[in-house]
Parts: structure tokens; C-alpha cells; sequence
């Protein structure tokens, strides 16, 4: 056990299950630990370091802004924030005016959350079953799995569970008191399930028909991941409002509900505000980020090396009966298996990458946008070699 991780026991909290691995530096799809070995990253954060770890590009925005301002509280205009809010607005799906700034993924959730019930005067929220939208009270009173859910209640009233890619299963449960259904377009916790392609047109028709609000949470989907800048465009469908957070400031703390105009104006002066929401420095490092995404054309990009690494993991799924399917858009991937993986991820690392998981049985694939084709074959390989060895009763 390394000094890292002896501090880190003795004095932080339990709240991650951890692997003994002290991460201590990073550059584009590649991370080393505290001892100088190399990792693959198919994990990034959890789909957080999106245009690579230390991209260039945020740290000289980082590193500028750092020497001009760090904090201003939203109560007084900012520069970086201006700039920020309009890059964002300017991607976000045409119709979506404006952005109430976070810091995290949860928070943005939360945001959304308050959004429907002051816009609409309605109480009630359908969410989706296997749904995950973070853990502070809002979002997991919308989170579906019970082992986040069952040690923290009672939690908020009025949220009800919809079957995912079920639109009878929805309607039967949107009514006058609903203020909003909301909704992952691809859900990633739970092991990157893609509905049916007209799902969310129907699911858009019953908000419109019932007078809900339709919440998409793009905070894992979203900035290019899935071959699209939303996963949302790959249905023809738009919210009236979006979660975005996780890659969305290059590796920085940040957020953001966007709203329709006429959504975001129900809420008044004072009545949902952060002390860091906003902060210059993660503004500019978001900045630096959508001017990436959009310079490199990373949708795009995400598309073709989606398209090759699923290829590459279909061969493996046909070499392995451990293999149960692969499934994803871009590179938003995942590969269920047949066994707990644990112990595959654990011989991953020791052969130098690092895999995301959803639960107990897959392998979940985050890779940086901008990650080579050589290291996603050397990923790929890895993942091929794991599994034939669990197949072989060596791991």
C-alpha cells in the first residue's frame, strides 16, 4: 500500500469502493500511477475526461484565467461566465435559451428538478426504471436502484418509476399532476441501455398531451459521446430541459440545467443560487472545452471510433461464451457478460487498462473522444484476453 493510499484511508471517508491504484498524473487517453506504470484509460472519470486528460487547450485556459480571477459570485456579471453561458447555449439543442449554471452532474438534476415544479405548480416527477441521476436527495428520490436509495429514506414525494422503452408503461403514469418525466435518451449506469428508436418521439407526445415538462439527463450522453453532440438528436427529439455536466468542463467541477426560455423564466431572483455556480475558472476551462469539441468535430469523431471499437468488441463476444452482448452508440459502450467481473477488471489494470463497469457483470467503455486507434485496440485486446483467461478458470 502506497503513502497515497494510507492517507486516503485514514483520513477520507468510505464513500468509494476503491481499486489500489494511486492515479497521479494524466495526458490525453493515458494515466499513471504513483510507482510510474502506464494505464490505458477506458474509464476517463467516468466519461468525464472527454477530450483527454490535460487537453491542451483547457489547461492554457485554466492557467490564464487562473492569474486574472478564480471566484465571483453570481450575484455580480463575469467575463468567463458570459463567454461560457454562450458557447453553451449556442450547442445546446436548438429551442434551449438558457443555462442555470452548477458545479456537478447531481446539482444539475436537482436544477432541472426545481425548474419543472416552479414552471408547471405541479408536484409529481416520472422517472425511469433503471434510471440514475446522482445521489443528493432530488436526484436520487429520481434514481431508480435501490442500494443508492433504501439507507437514505424517506426521500422526496411524488416520484414514480415508468418502464424504460415502454411508452404504454409511461402514459399509464403521466397525468394533470405530473410536472415532468425525465429521462437518460441512453441509460449508462445501468449498462448502457439504448430504447427503441421512437421511443422518446412517443414519450415527447404524452408530455405534450398531458402538459409535463420532459427532463433529458445528457450529463453521461452528451458533448459528442454518442456520435452525436446529444444523444437526443439520434431520436429527433428535444426537452425543455437538458442536464449536462460530467465532460463538460475538460475535467473541471461543472454544470448546467438549459432551460426554454419561457421554462428558465419561472424562476425568480434568489430562489435557486450556489456560491461557486458560475466560478470563472471552471467557465473558461468549459469554454476551452465546447470550442475543442466543436474544432475537432468530436461528434463526428466518436462515430467512426465507435464504429471500429464495436466492431473489435462483436468479434470478441463471438470468441467468448462469457459474453452476453454489446450494446451503444459512439463511444458510449458496454459489454455485458455472463460472471461478475471483478476480477477481469483487476487483471485489466495489472495488464495496463482501465475499464469503467455498470454493476456487477459489464465492462463499461468511456474513452476520451480524441483517444488513438492503437490504444483502443490494445484496450480491446486486453478485454479479449481477460475474458479468455476467466474462461479458462485463471481469474
Amino acid at each position: 500500500m502506497s503513502g497515497i493510499e494510507e492517507l486516503e484511508g485514514a483520513f477520507g471517508a468510505s464513500a468509494f469502493k476503491k481499486f489500489p491504484i494511486a492515479i497521479v498524473r494524466g495526458k490525453g487517453s493515458l494515466v499513471w500511477d504513483s510507482d510510474g506504470k502506464e494505464y490505458i484509460d477506458f474509464m476517463s472519470g467516468i466519461g468525464v475526461a472527454i477530450v483527454g486528460h490535460c487537453n491542451d487547450a483547457v489547461v492554457e485556459a485554466v492557467r490564464a484565467q487562473s492569474e486574472k480571477l478564480i471566484t465571483c459570485h453570481g450575484s455580480f456579471y463575469n467575463d468567463a461566465r458570459a463567454g461560457f453561458l454562450e458557447r453553451l447555449v449556442k450547442a445546446a439543442p436548438r429551442g434551449l435559451g438558457k443555462a442555470l449554471l452548477t458545479n456537478t452532474g447531481t446539482e444539475s438534476v436537482e436544477a432541472a428538478i426545481k425548474l419543472a415544479r416552479r414552471h408547471t405548480s405541479r408536484k409529481k416527477i416520472v422517472s425511469m426504471k433503471g434510471g440514475f441521476h446522482g445521489k443528493t436527495y432530488g436526484s436520487l428520490s429520481a434514481t431508480w436502484n435501490k442500494k443508492y436509495r433504501d439507507p437514505f429514506g424517506p426521500l422526496l414525494e411524488g416520484f414514480d418509476f415508468a418502464e424504460f422503452g415502454d411508452a404504454q408503461s409511461l402514459s399509464q403514469l403521466v397525468d394533470a399532476d405530473t410536472a415532468a418525466v425525465i429521462a437518460e435518451p441512453i441509460q449508462g449506469e445501468s449498462g448502457v441501455i439504448v430504447p427503441p428508436q421512437d421511443y422518446f418521439k412517443e414519450v415527447r407526445e404524452i408530455c405534450d398531451k398531458r402538459g409535463a415538462l420532459l427532463i433529458l439527463d445528457e450529463i453521461q450522453s452528451g458533448l459528442g459521446r454518442t456520435g452525436k453532440m446529444w444523444a437526443s438528436e439520434h431520436f429527433g427529439v428535444v426537452p425543455d430541459i437538458m442536464s449536462v455536466s460530467k465532460g463538460l468542463g475538460g475535467g473541471l467541477p461543472i454544470g448546467a440545467a438549459v432551460a426554454t426560455d419561457e421554462v428558465a423564466g419561472s424562476l425568480k431572483g434568489g430562489e435557486h443560487t450556489s456560491t461557486f455556480a458560475g466560478n470563472p475558472l471552471s467557465c473558461a476551462a468549459g469554454s476551452a472545452t465546447l470550442d475543442f469539441i466543436a474544432k475537432n468535430d468530436l461528434p463526428s469523431r466518436a462515430k467512426e471510433k465507435g464504429e471500429v471499437l464495436r466492431a473489435e468488441l462483436a468479434k470478441i463476444a463471438s470468441a467468448h461464451m462469457l459474453v452476453k452482448e454489446v450494446r451503444g452508440l459512439g463511444m458510449m459502450l458496454a459489454m455485458q457478460t455472463r460472471v461478475d467481473i471483478l476480477s477481469q477488471l483487476q487483471s485489466a489494470q495489472a495488464k495496463g487498462v482501465i475499464f469503467a463497469y455498470s454493476g456487477r457483470d459489464t465492462f463499461r467503455l468511456l474513452p476520451a473522444l480524441v483517444m488513438p486507434d492503437s490504444q483502443l485496440s490494445q484496450g480491446a485486446a486486453v478485454l479479449d484476453g481477460v475474458l479468455g483467461e476467466a474462461e479458462k478458470g485463471r481469474v
